[in-house]
């Protein structure tokens, strides 16, 4: 029985207090014993040798280094603690040396270049924002990269603000009155009442989920332990209500109002898509979003939930608060645990090491690197005072650091420069790890380590043959599919110009749409024969509603599966068997039929590296703001100054 555990039970009231002291001395010597073994030298498998770091904490339960005199009641149990899973460590404990070996090798696992060790860390698998100047990551890191200054004026099209005083520049993001309600099935009235920021927060929170590829089949397959599926949570930071005063300005009786409050944040989200993991809305100042990282680690610790969107949001949409400096922003992030991450064939954009929660946090987390150091002050240099989402613009622009292998202008640094790896004792090189660290002024505090995860070797294409299934994609809309075809035409387009082999699709990009999009009413299916035919294909689709003979649409907002197939427990098989006699076309023809295919069961994770990331869908969208002559009606804004 290993410390951790010993802790678990005493925790429990399963161990006594002196039974648990008498275990607790004879564990502690013998990790000392262990720590005089020689054989700590990396092996020569691994990627990169592990540096010493403290126990993971957990956000709900910090048990004591020692065993209290008496027991406290125990308000809440905690059965799904693993027995073989650390317990949390309290903040102020000393780091913990390593066990023997670099990367924690658990007990049997081999390390390998592409297959490390991965005790209690949390992959971030899928990643989206929108920034100041940005309208999304690529725009934002090439911001983050080049030290762009990204303040200006307040924006004449922003509605409900009052022209600022001249020469008052702050860091805003565009259309924030905009929104798809289609795409999410919500009526325009109940758009345009619901606060922008829930609404941005949807939009982004989609896109991340696209990134990770987990809105299709696979978003079903994420089940805790004898769980449901869809076992997905949802933690958001947030902490402005500027849309309920506006509302509340020109408020009369009868007249319907914002919802009051944050749960919509994480609620709105979690009732679209159907999720049965914890939906969480955390204020705690600028560092919502980390605190909302912090309880997502710790739930996906017990087992609440097999994946987690982590994310934050803030916007200026009252004049009280167009402060000179005052910034906007939205993120999310997709975790999983890393073993899990791997074994689904996720793309690991980076590894979340550690976190912590309290102004005690950095005393147990892994120190400042000689790396990437994010805090509140090199946020606010960047986006502006963004409140709420300054925690997930920090983890944003630490993840990408990290995954680029260069560290941006600041913390000494006039321009972005190459970010080399170091070595340990024995020449071992080390991962890229960065700390974000935000401090709030009413006495918050959160903290995390990110982590590089040493990446497979990327393919450069499908070979010959090496997919012979369809290239789907669906949308609500015809106007959405598309605008989604077009989008999808223009990435491809310019893959082959970035120097992608002449005619080849980007390795296991089909197979990744068909398992890792939701299936929406309006569809499209092409064969996934090469790229010149894919691209003009989806041009020919974009411009006149046909994608040729060769592929074929259906539009099912009338009703799908009209035979009920779906419905019946031998479809399953029945399309499996067809999959692997090889009639893809059969397979397709029922999926264009609206018939459930479990795309990600028919086929397994494609080895190595995942593919490049693919666009997100597109969002059609159009204003939506409270109305001032009409109950609940929804306006267009009208330009201010």
């Amino acid at each position: 029985m290993d410390e951790r555990e010993i802790l678990t039970r005493f925790k429990a009231g399963t161990l006594g207090r002196d039974e648990a002291a008498r275990l607790l001395t004879g564990t502690r010597q013998a990790r000392t014993d262990t720590r005089t073994r020689p054989e700590t030298a990396p092996r020569p498998t691994e990627p990169y040798a592990r540096p010493p770091a403290a126990p993971p904490g957990d956000p709900d339960t910090q048990p004591p280094v020692q065993p209290p005199a008496a027991a406290p009641a125990e308000p809440y149990a905690q059965p799904s603690v693993r027995p073989d899973a650390d317990p949390p460590a309290p903040l102020d404990a000393e780091p913990s040396a390593p066990p023997p070996g670099p990367w924690y090798a658990e007990p049997g696992a081999v390390p390998s270049p592409g297959r490390p060790a991965v005790e209690d860390r949390y992959a971030v698998v899928g990643i989206a924002g929108r920034y100041p100047l940005a309208p999304d990551l690529h725009a934002h890191w090439e911001n983050l990269r080049t030290g762009r200054d990204t303040s200006r004026a307040v924006p004449v099209t922003r509605p409900g603000l009052a022209p600022a005083p001249p020469g008052r520049r702050g860091h805003f993001l565009d259309d924030v009155a905009g929104f798809d309600p289609e795409f999410f099935g919500i009526t325009p009235d109940e758009g345009a009442l619901t606060d922008p920021q829930e609404r941005l927060f949807l939009e982004v929170a989609w896109e991340a989920l696209e990134s990770a590829g987990c809105t299709g089949s696979r978003l079903d397959a994420l089940t805790s332990p004898g769980g449901p599926p869809r076992a997905l949570g949802v933690f958001v930071g947030a902490s402005s209500h500027d849309y309920a005063l506006l509302a509340a300005a020109s408020w009369t009786d009868g007249r319907p109002a914002p919802a009051a409050g944050h749960g919509g944040l994480p609620g709105r989200l979690a009732s679209a898509l159907e999720l049965t993991g914890p939906a969480r809305a955390v204020d705690t100042a600028e560092c919502s979003a980390l605190t909302a990282l912090h309880l997502a680690v710790g739930a996906l610790r017990r087992e609440e939930c097999a994946a987690a969107v982590v994310g934050g949001v803030e916007l200026l949409l009252h004049p009280s608060r167009i402060r000179e400096g005052a910034g906007e922003g939205v993120g999310a992030v997709v975790l999983k645990p890393l073993r899990r991450a791997l074994d689904d064939g996720d793309r690991v954009h980076a590894v979340i090491r550690d976190t912590a929660d309290g102004r005690t946090a950095g005393s147990r987390t892994h120190r400042r690197t000689d790396g990437a150091h994010e805090t509140r002050e090199s946020t606010a240099r960047r986006i502006g005072s963004a409140g709420a989402a300054t925690g997930i613009a920090a983890l944003t622009a630490a993840v990408l650091q990290v995954r680029h292998g260069v560290l941006a202008p600041g913390d000494g640094r006039d321009a972005a420069a190459p970010w080399p790896r170091t070595c340990d004792d024995t020449g071992r090189e080390l991962p890229r790890t960065a700390t974000v660290e935000i401090a709030a002024d009413g006495g918050c505090a959160a903290r995390a380590v990110v982590e590089e995860h040493p990446a497979a070797e990327a393919p450069t294409g499908e070979e010959p043959g090496g997919d012979d299934g369809p290239f789907l994609l669906s949308a609500p809309t015809p106007a959405h599919l598309a605008a989604t075809a077009r989008r999808f035409a223009d990435w491809l387009a310019g893959a082959a110009d970035a120097g992608h082999p002449a005619g080849a699709l980007p390795a296991g990009l089909a197979r990744a749409l068909r398992a890792g999009r939701a299936a929406l009413p309006c569809r499209l299916a092409l064969p996934a024969s090469d790229a010149p035919g894919v691209i003009a294909a989806l041009r020919r689709f974009a411009d006149t509603g046909s994608a040729g003979d060769e592929a074929r649409t259906a539009d099912l907002r009338g009703g799908a599966d009209p035979m009920d197939l779906g419905g019946l427990p031998q479809t399953r098989d029945y399309l499996t068997a067809l999959w692997r006699a090889g009639h893809r076309e059969q397979v397709t023809r029922l999926w264009l039929n609206g018939v459930d295919v479990d795309w990600a069961a028919l086929e397994a994770p494609s080895p190595g590296a995942a593919p490049a990331e693919p666009p997100p869908s597109v969002h059609l969208r159009r204003p939506l703001w409270l109305s001032t002559d009409g109950a609940g009606a929804p306006r267009e804004p009208e330009p201010t100054g």
